[in-house]
């Protein structure tokens, strides 16, 4: 099964790609989408252009995004949340589910802690897709992102089998 994780950002929206096969994974590749453009249409434009393109190139089976969490910064949250459409719009375009994990969740699957910093998250991915150099924090994230996925699906087709029992 191939994932891709997205950590949405208006200015740096990043994105990496996994396989996952049983408990297996390996990394296929991670970068960042930069906006650009005079006005927030055309930095959300360049946004769903570039997201478009890696999708298509990489043809994942599955996408996951990371929640947002509302800040005091209420415009600025506002701005992150038309991102994360973007993040959640493209895969959706490409036919697939996406699946939504909030930070703390990533963090604890990833890291073993709810609170871990990005510093401890870049090392854990880098751990768990040995040869993945994450091109920014930002891919970090994402990379984490779908490898979070990639545990909860396994855990879920496990119950699901139980169940079947």
């Amino acid at each position: 099964m191939r994932i891709i994780g997205i950590d949405p950002g208006l200015r740096y929206l990043g994105w990496g790609v996994i396989e996952a096969d049983g408990s297996r994974l390996s990394h296929v590749a991670n970068g960042v989408c930069s906006s650009s453009g005079p006005d927030l249409a055309a930095r959300l434009l360049s946004l769903h252009v570039q997201l478009s393109a890696i999708v298509a190139r990489y043809a994942p089976d599955q996408a996951a995004v990371e929640q947002t969490f509302v800040n005091r910064d209420g415009a600025g949250t506002l701005k992150l949340g038309q991102a994360r459409g973007i993040a959640m719009l493209v895969p959706a375009q490409a036919g697939l589910a996406v699946a939504e994990y909030a930070p703390n969740a990533v963090k604890k699957t990833v890291v073993g802690v709810g609170h871990a910093q990005k510093q401890q998250v870049a090392h854990m991915v880098r751990l768990q897709l040995p040869g993945a150099l994450p091109e920014s924090a930002d891919a970090a994230d994402a990379l984490a992102i779908a490898i979070c996925h990639a545990f909860h699906a396994r855990t879920a087709a496990r119950i699901a089998v139980g169940a079947a029992r």
